[in-house]
């Protein structure tokens, strides 16, 4: 392809997987999110939580000198809690739904429009009718609070039995759920993100074509899954061209 990426796409950065050290809302935040915003390369920065409130007004402030698009991703609240929206502890996935909306209401106050996340943890066979059933419930009551605030949930597909084993999942579960929301919600769309399709066994064609209706976002990525005791086996994000 000759044409110029920028006529195609928005080059972005997901700043908290660039700058893992501020992964848990915490770190060096002001200091790389200014690094990233210094560089006119990337239209659009994806954050996530920031603890401090001082911080967020400060990270606001520069956002909006800038002039990037910034996206939030609650995906880390998920992941370093290890709480579960389609949970079958009623409890934890409630927990897990109050996280998702304080993660609206801090990208609200950063003036973000769209808060991604993921599912929770696949299930055996015989439960994921009813985990897709909790999910749709937590997805349905997250869309309608961030609707009255202008916001959108993606919801990202990850891997089903690799590294995350998340229930959302291959594309006919992430089609499936995207129908089942939408019924209810219109503020919802999915994350493609390239580096999970070769984990969840799909080609492009299988793993973009049946949701393309639905695809709000898109990581671009890399993954090795070969050798498991290879540092970089699962979904780690090697750099493009790594060793096989």
């Amino acid at each position: 392809m000759n044409t110029p990426l920028h006529h195609v796409i928005r080059p972005g950065i997901v700043h908290f997987m660039a700058f893992p050290a501020t992964i848990k809302g915490e770190g060096p935040i002001l200091e790389t999110c200014r690094q990233i915003l210094a560089d006119d390369y990337f239209g659009v920065i994806e954050i996530s939580w920031i603890k401090d409130p001082a911080v967020r007004v400060q990270v606001k402030a520069m956002l909006a000198s800038a002039g990037v698009e910034a996206k939030y991703g609650a995906q880390p609240r998920l992941l370093t809690q290890k709480i579960d929206l389609n949970s079958a502890d009623e409890t934890m996935r409630q927990r897990a739904v109050a996280e998702i909306k304080s993660s609206v209401d801090e990208a609200s106050e950063l003036c973000i429009r769209d808060v991604g996340l993921l599912s929770g943890s696949d299930v055996p066979a015989a439960g994921r009718p009813a985990a897709m059933d909790r999910l749709e419930k937590s997805l349905v009551e997250l869309c309608r609070y961030a609707s009255g605030r202008g916001q959108n949930i993606v919801l990202e597909v990850f891997d089903r039995d690799i590294d995350k084993k998340a229930l959302i999942g291959p594309a006919n579960t992430a089609l499936e759920i995207a129908v089942r929301v939408k019924r209810s919600c219109k503020n919802f769309g999915l994350m493609v993100d390239l580096s999970h399709i070769p984990l969840l066994g799909e080609s492009p064609a299988q793993a973009l074509l049946p949701v393309r209706e639905h695809i709000a976002h898109i990581h671009i990525g890399n993954a090795y899954f070969k050798d498991r005791k290879d540092l970089a086996w699962g979904d780690q994000h090697p750099r493009f061209g790594y060793p096989g």
